[in-house]
């Protein structure tokens, strides 16, 4: 076994699984901790947990749990995998977990590297960008759980960890690995902790895959994952050539379920709903009974005649519509209860046939999969940059769990077009 990853979240956890599969290094996703037999050729084995917005204590408890479960499956080298948005507030939990991880490896010193350059994800002079806006003028901005106020990496990383942070700039990065890992003996002799790692493109991301070699830990998104799968594969002379086969979809009854807010899901939703059966997810109904409601909508769905595309329900709302609800009802207590409401449809549709889920937003993929009781996932080819098909281990079941603001406008469109008809 060579890389362990502690995810964050569900979505982030199939992110990195599907890049880390698409350069050939045979993965299994687990949902949290899990006594589940691994296959014997799996290279990485990727835990995803529900701790990028829980408090920061419980969020360290849950990684560490998960460190010292993947330590004792042999893994070589740990990454920490949060959002290439950097998703985190002054309190957590990026800082949090980042220093209890360091401590349990007896480590000092790790990388912040959330650069995904397919996505336009990139950092320069330590600022974060989304598709070059900075990451305080981009939708973050807007996110109902963690708003982002400012682009800067080192500030926001230094707000909520025990250490300081520098930055290893572009210019450093541009000399090789070599001059990259002299910065890390320089920052670390000026007593730091973490570096901010500068990246625009995949060459760079090779360069610092390099680099962080020998690094017990490293934190960043799936850009860095997939680059340091590369080089392992490269300079281990292993390959899996199909190594994506186990995760394909197999054909069935698919709905689509979007309770993501994020800009690029409304577009999504937006153009989805024009062609095939679609449900608004009414917020005041899940506020009163969330599981009545969902058998509602299930019986709805389960009994309406068959139609060209899979129904797509969806609580997917542009930002005055969501800070309207949030007034109304509260933003914690209507997001909990919109999600009560999504885990329990899941179940009412999986009894009446449904198995394939394709779910945009990581909190909303999180209750699904948890009310599904799926354990682990083979992970499938990719729809999208950071969003591969993937089947349980356990249950014949395939999903597709998209991070809010992954794939273009076709998304949902080209995932159901991935579907074989049932035979």
């Amino acid at each position: 076994m060579f890389l362990g990853v502690i995810a964050d979240d569900f979505t982030g956890a199939t992110d990195i699984a599907g890049f880390l599969v698409n350069n050939d290094l045979p993965t299994v996703q687990l949902n949290g901790v899990s006594n589940i037999r691994l296959p014997s050729d799996v290279q990485a084995v990727v835990v995803s947990l529900k701790s990028r917005s829980c408090p920061a204590a419980e969020a360290v408890s849950l990684s560490v749990d998960a460190l010292r479960y993947l330590r004792g499956e042999g893994c070589s080298r740990f990454f920490f995998k949060y959002c290439s948005t950097f998703d985190s507030t002054a309190e957590g939990n990026i800082g949090p977990v980042t220093d209890a991880l360091l401590r349990e490896l007896g480590s000092d010193f790790t990388v912040i590297c959330p650069s995904l350059p397919v996505n336009g994800r990139t950092v320069y002079c330590g600022h974060l960008f989304v598709n070059g806006v900075p990451l305080d003028e981009s939708g973050m901005r807007n996110h109902p759980l963690n708003p982002m106020h400012d682009a800067n990496l080192m500030r926001l990383m230094e707000s909520q960890a025990a250490g300081r942070c520098g930055n290893v700039a572009l210019a450093v990065v541009a000399r090789g690995a070599e001059a990259v890992e002299a910065r890390f003996a320089e920052l670390r002799r000026d007593g730091l902790s973490y570096a901010v790692l500068d990246a625009l493109t995949d060459r760079d991301l090779d360069v610092l895959a390099q680099a962080v070699a020998d690094l017990p830990l490293v934190t960043g998104g799936s850009g860095l994952g997939g680059a340091i799968a590369r080089r392992y594969v490269r300079e281990s002379g292993k390959s899996a050539a199909d190594a994506t086969g186990l995760g394909l979809p197999r054909g069935g009854r698919a709905v689509v379920l979007s309770g993501s807010c994020s800009e690029m899901t409304n577009r999504q939703v937006a153009l989805y709903r024009q062609q095939a059966p679609f449900h608004a997810v009414a917020v005041d109904r899940c506020m009163e009974n969330p599981e009545a409601y969902a058998e509602e909508t299930a019986a709805a769905l389960l009994a309406a005649p068959a139609a060209k595309l899979p129904p797509l329900v969806s609580a997917t709302a542009a930002p005055a519509e969501l800070a309207a609800i949030q007034d109304r009802f509260g933003a914690e207590a209507s997001h909990r209860q919109v999600e009560a409401f999504f885990a329990h449809l899941a179940a009412c549709l999986r009894r009446g046939g449904f198995d394939h889920f394709i779910v945009a937003g990581g909190e909303t993929a999180s209750v699904i999969i948890h009310a599904l009781k799926v354990t682990g996932f083979h992970i499938g080819p990719q729809i999208a940059p950071g969003v591969p098909w993937v089947r349980a281990v356990d249950a014949p079941l395939s999903f597709a769990l998209k991070s809010g603001n992954f794939g273009d406008e076709r998304f949902f469109l080209t995932a159901v077009g991935d579907i074989p008809a049932k035979p």
